[in-house]
């Protein structure tokens, strides 16, 4: 019987996930559980919520528990993936102390998300040790499971490269007892927020997935078009625009080809287009929905899972640490 390769990733609690957490990571999670050949460790990185969020805490226990109804209901099963909190195994942080001892500082300065987080996030006060020093603690994440691999996409291959080369660093001064990670490229979907920038919780742009009925449709009709298209009788261009872009991933390819045709010779408007949209994003999440109506009926549940979901992590990393005390002669 072939041995099962272990996979690991994340998500900060920093609010509700929105269909770009879905489309570009959790239905990922999902395929990769479904696959049959991986081991899947999944967490909610609370302690990562801290390095942008420090002065915002209030939120973060009741967003842990939402977040795991969000991956239920998507699909992600507890028996087959182990889902758990990172703050509630305390090996990730003594992993991150001793990873830190040994992390050139020059390496975490070149840290392309640092500087563009510093830029976009000009309402925080980011210089911080934890804000500089959190792809470290995302390496201790990682390795602490000795991942086979970490699904990613392209913008945060930069992150799994550190972690590489911590790993090998640590592998190099004491004992090679970390698999170096690769990172598993995901095809993440264009999406934009509905202002067109990076659909984010940070920009107040995002389409959650608990949202539905009125909300849903309000979020829906308020995305961004083709600019160039002002009036109805414009020719549109289905290719910049985002609308058609979510079209791409929940309407039939028939509709998808006569939306194309239609916008192109302004035989239908955006307010008609974007009704349609939401009628098919209402569609594709109905089961999601009812799962999400499931859960939160049975909370209890929820929080069996995830204490479940915390023992399994346990176990692993104290196996793991064990042998890094042993290395480290500590």
């Amino acid at each position: 019987m072939t041995e099962k390769r272990r996979i690991l990733s994340g998500i900060r609690p920093t609010g509700k996930l929105h269909l770009g957490n879905y489309l570009g990571a959790l239905r990922n999670w999902v395929d990769l559980q479904n696959d049959g050949g991986y081991e899947c460790f999944y967490f909610i990185a609370d302690w990562h919520a801290l390095t942008s969020d420090y002065n915002r805490t209030e939120e973060i226990r009741e967003n842990r528990v939402d977040i795991v109804i969000d991956w239920l209901a998507a699909g992600l099963d507890p028996k087959r993936s182990t889902l758990f909190v990172q703050s509630a195994v305390m090996e990730h942080a003594e992993l991150f102390v001793l990873l830190c001892m040994i992390t050139p500082l020059s390496w975490l300065e070149r840290n392309p998300t640092y500087k563009e987080m510093k830029h976009e996030l000009v309402d925080r006060d980011l210089s911080t040790f934890g804000f500089l020093g959190y792809p470290v603690l995302q390496a201790a994440d990682i390795i602490m499971y000795k991942a086979y691999g970490v699904p990613v996409g392209v913008d945060q291959l930069p992150h799994v490269e550190l972690t590489r080369e911590i790993a090998r660093r640590f592998n190099f001064l004491y004992r090679e007892i970390f698999p170096v990670p690769e990172p598993l490229l995901t095809t993440v979907p264009k999406l934009l927020g509905t202002d067109g920038r990076k659909m984010s919780k940070s920009y107040d742009n995002a389409i959650y997935l608990s949202e539905r009925g009125k909300e849903l449709r309000r979020k829906i009709e308020s995305m961004f078009t083709d600019p160039r298209r002002q009036r109805k009788s414009d020719p549109g261009r289905p290719e910049v625009c985002n609308v058609f872009a979510f079209h791409n991933i929940y309407s039939p390819p028939a509709e998808i080809a006569q939306i194309d045709e239609d916008c192109r010779r302004a035989a239908i408007g955006c307010v008609q287009c974007k009704k349609r949209l939401a009628d098919r994003i209402e569609e594709g999440l109905r089961p999601i929905h009812d799962r999400q109506d499931y859960y939160r009926s049975n909370i209890r549940e929820v929080h069996d899972i995830i204490a479940d979901g915390n023992e399994r992590a346990r176990r692993v990393a104290r196996a793991t640490m064990a042998e890094v005390r042993d290395a480290i002669r500590i």
